[in-house]
């Protein structure tokens, strides 16, 4: 078929919406489009995507080798037949032999690159299938006979890295190389994998694939078990990519525990393997114990390992259990195995943002980029390329460049030095702007409180930083690794926090000290005889890793914004009454600045979710301002699997007494607002069976409601009928709540007398509100109260809906900045509600309170499945009847059942 496909592989008879699903993927990969996919949860829509998808890479590679066949066919063809030649040659002309020769040349070297490109094919082919089949190749087993003692001998050579040194060779890998920072020739690869003789046989060019993302390893780890189980697990070349605190396996580095150390003790060990001996004739080296180097990063071991994520699909889990088997690192492994791979699986952060998509190797020229539960992508982009430093971060990341400074004054080269000055310059300009001075104590320093926002040009004249290049420094941060090298400082000499002391050079004694002293000072100057709860000493150590760890990662990043342009972000000041306490952040307010790229690269990107809508911003404001043509975009959304009785979205206008429902921030707190909303509960707790989970639109809101009705008895009486449960505040609580909550409802299914299931109160944007299944009797009613609105008073909202007022066309009516706030506010309503009805069979009912929900303009918010079957009642009575009548039906069905 042109641009589709009559029938696609699939593992079971596909619905008809994941057939047009498919069909419509097929399509717009076909063509170069910019998708905007909507399939409900519950439709199979990972299945659709894997299977649409690899089926037209399939074909796509096929028609490829076709169409080089054919033009290789004609090109010996042509090569083969003698060209006419005339006897005689115009005074002006060239000679015919000339214009043969060129001629002949071209078609030759057309010949042979196409012989070239063949013939690599199919030694990729081969490779693949041979390992698929289980062959030994030459390299798989040769290290074997000695590498469990090598890795060994590598292991404990890293662990007496960790012990006390002596001499000054001891802190050579904390010295900042020379800076050649005009030379660009000199520029090396930015990956960090192995670099030795044998990697040459490493290097491949990358075949056209596709690259997977989604938000959470959860996610990704669910994709990859789906194309497991799918037609295409026995041919696809999958890797899955994660960071080094995912897919470390070296114990000695993965027990340090925060990400940025993880990451700086790995490129340690990988600089420590790469460097060369000192050849110099007549120099000595010092003597010194050797570095460490990685057990786990040898070449012939990664090579096995990319072999075989190649040949089988593995997930995260599969993977740390072959990299432990076969002694290699999943992390560089996973990166040998992007050029040959057909479908790659990673984080949104990969793709996302440019730096990481560099370092990992990721090419996006001409490949497909699939990106999923891409809802809250705009302000995924604007999070990731937003920044944000603590007066207490500025003043420790100072204190620590002082100290490395004058440590290091004598061994570091001028420019070096020039370059530290310049940072310590600009940090100097930000503790000013905010109040404070460096060199003393942020906590004890006081500052004005309010918020101020600036433009970034108006920031660098107002910090006074406006004549340092900050581009010149973007790149000296990213040669010089100065973060890395002073991370690596602060852990060893634990310099961290603001020093009002100077250390002497030569009492080497006083430096190996300096950390306890620390400490002791610390414990003496916070003595209490009150005891301290075991709550606090865990908050007491976080504070005490915060403390010792380097802020100057945090400090490059918040460098590397304030080289966007002066019309795509602000800068705000936050000065909180003492200047550890205020901040100074980088608001982005143009995500399609760094969009733009992906979309300019890539052939197409499928941006796809289970409730996009409303997508009218979306599209404005992350494609069309990118630069993306209406005729390139394309849309594709598709109802439910269930049967439209399946579901009932009722909107209520008033409740049980006719108090009319209108939950504005002015009105939601009076008594009578409270007190109707526990009487629609509490009648909807009589009818419906199993879970009912209600959404309000903040915790603040839920904690003052669920205390005015703890006071009239309103949660007594509701706690009658059902067990309550409420979101808890720490994420690491969610799991155990969700398994009480669920073990009660399974409970109370099984006794047919006392409680009839149980009530749970969550909040919007919380942590139950998205990702979260509430499948079959665990939410066969979600109650939505309100409209959770943002905080319209919010600076950087208010600078974000100017910025669209004066940057996007208005339309319907609205301002764009009156749009943004309508939009976010049903984005999260959507995510809520969709909780509920996750398969085919499932059923359940959508109670949102609030008069407003009445309006058109918000009920065309809304998925079109809910939508088309949504009823609004202005009285309470006709609600409740048919909210009654749905589950007694229900129940019938399940009986004759």
């Amino acid at each position: 078929m042109e641009n589709g496909r009559a029938q696609f592989p699939f593992p079971y008879q596909p619905y008809n919406i994941q057939e047009q699903f498919m069909q419509a993927l097929y399509t717009a990969l076909d063509q170069g489009k910019v998708g905007i996919f909507e399939s409900p949860t519950g439709t199979g829509k990972s299945l659709s995507l894997i299977c649409g998808a690899l089926s037209w890479l399939t074909d796509y590679e096929e028609r490829r080798r076709q169409e080089a066949a054919a033009l290789l066919q004609e090109g010996e063809v042509s090569l083969s037949t003698p060209s006419a030649s005339s006897a005689t040659a115009g005074s002006s002309a060239e000679p015919d032999w000339i214009t043969d020769f060129v001629q002949k040349k071209a078609e030759r070297d057309l010949v042979s690159k196409l012989k070239e490109e063949e013939l690599k094919r199919k030694k990729r082919e081969e490779r693949l299938e041979m390992i698929r089949n289980n062959v030994q190749l030459k390299y798989a087993m040769k290290r074997k006979s000695c590498e469990d003692d090598e890795a060994f001998k590598l292991l404990q050579l890293s662990k007496e890295d960790q012990t006390e040194m002596q001499g000054d060779q001891e802190d050579e890998e904390l010295i900042i190389a020379e800076y050649e920072s005009d030379d660009e020739s000199k520029r090396t690869s930015r990956f960090c994998g192995p670099e030795n003789d044998e990697d040459d046989e490493l290097i491949e060019e990358h075949v056209t694939k596709i690259y997977y993302c989604s938000r959470t390893h959860s996610q990704l780890a669910q994709f990859v078990h789906e194309v497991q189980k799918s037609p295409f697990s026995k041919d696809i070349s999958l890797v899955t990519l994660g960071s080094r605190q995912n897919l470390c396996i070296n114990e000695e580095v993965r027990r340090l525990g925060s990400i940025q150390r993880i990451n700086d003790r790995c490129m340690e060990m990988q600089k420590n393997k790469h460097e060369k001996p000192h050849q110099d004739e007549g120099v000595k080296r010092k003597r010194g114990p050797p570095k460490a180097v990685c057990p786990f990063n040898k070449a012939s071991a990664l090579q096995q390992m990319r072999d075989q994520l190649l040949g089988t699909v593995h997930d995260i889990e599969q993977l740390l259990k072959q990299g432990r088997e076969t002694h290699s690192c999943p992390y560089y492994g996973t990166r040998l195995a992007i050029p040959p791979a057909q479908l790659v699986v990673l984080p949104y952060q990969m793709v996302l943002h440019e730096a990481t998509r560099k370092a990992a190797g990721v090419q996006l020229k001409g490949q497909v980029v699939i990106i999923d539960e891409a809802h809250n992508l705009s302000d995924t982009l604007s999070c990731v390329h937003s920044a944000e430093l603590s007066g207490a971060q500025l003043s420790r990341a100072h204190s620590q460049l002082t100290q490395y400074a004058d440590r290091y004054r004598n061994r570091l080269k001028a420019k070096n030095l020039m370059y530290i000055k310049q940072i310590q310059f600009v940090i100097e300009g930000l503790v000013r702007v905010l109040g404070g001075k460096v060199g003393q104590n942020p906590q004890s320093q006081i500052t004005q409180t309010g918020t101020e926002m600036f433009t970034i040009n108006n920031f660098l004249f107002k910090a006074q930083i406006d004549n340092i290049n900050l581009f010149k420094l973007q790149k000296y941060f990213g040669k010089s690794m100065i973060s890395r090298k002073l991370g690596g400082f602060v852990e060893k000499y634990a310099g961290s926090g603001v020093s009002l002391h100077t250390h002497s050079a030569s009492s080497k004694e006083n430096r190996r000290t300096e950390g306890l002293n620390r400490y002791l000072q610390t414990l003496q100057s916070s003595h209490s005889p009150t005891p301290v709860s075991s709550s606090d000493q865990q908050g007491s150590v976080e504070t005490e890793k915060a403390l010792s760890a380097s802020p100057m990662m945090q400090v490059e990043a918040f460098f590397v914004a304030l080289t966007n342009s002066n019309t795509d972000g602000r800068v705000v000041l936050h000065r909180q009454g003492t200047l550890s306490e205020s901040s100074v952040k980088f608001l982005l307010l143009n995500p399609a600045v760094h969009f733009a790229q992906v979309l300019k690269e890539c052939r197409a990107v499928i941006i796809a979710g289970g409730t996009m809508q409303p997508v009218s911003d979306f599209k404005q404001e992350l494609l069309i301002s990118a630069g993306v043509s209406e005729e390139r975009i394309t849309e594709f959304c598709c109802g439910h699997v269930i049967p439209p009785e399946n579901i009932l979205p009722l909107v209520l206008c008033s409740g049980p007494s006719g108090q009319e429902l209108d939950f504005t921030y002015q009105s939601r707190d009076s008594p009578k607002m409270m007190d109707e909303t526990g009487r629609i509960l509490s009648n909807i707790c009589n009818v419906v069976p199993g879970g009912v989970v209600c959404f309000f639109p903040s915790y603040e809101y839920s904690r003052r409601i669920v205390s005015h009705w703890e006071a009239n008895g309103t949660l007594g009486r509701l706690a009658n009928k059902k067990k309550i449960f409420q979101e808890p505040k720490k994420a690491n609580q969610v799991e155990q709540v969700l398994n009480d909550f669920t073990r009660c409802i399974q409970r109370c299914a099984l006794d047919s007398g006392g409680l009839t299931g149980a009530l749970l109160f969550s909040v919007v944007g919380g942590k139950m509100s998205e990702g979260i299944n509430f499948s079959d009797d665990l939410g066969r009613c979600v109650v939505m109260v309100g409209m959770p609105y943002p905080n319209i008073k919010s600076p950087e909202l208010q600078e974000k809906m100017t910025y669209l007022d004066k940057h996007l066309p208005h339309s319907g009516g609205r301002s764009p900045g009156q749009a943004l706030i309508e939009n976010l506010c049903m984005k999260a309503v959507n995510q809520s509600i969709g909780r509920a009805i996750r398969h085919r069979g499932d059923y359940s009912s959508i109670v949102l309170c609030d008069r407003r929900y009445s309006r058109a303009a918000t009920l065309s918010k809304l998925p079109s499945w809910i939508r088309d079957r949504t009823s609004t009642h202005t009285s309470f009575g006709p609600a409740f009847a048919a909210l009654r009548k749905f589950f007694q039906e229900k129940k019938r069905e399940e009986t004759l059942n």
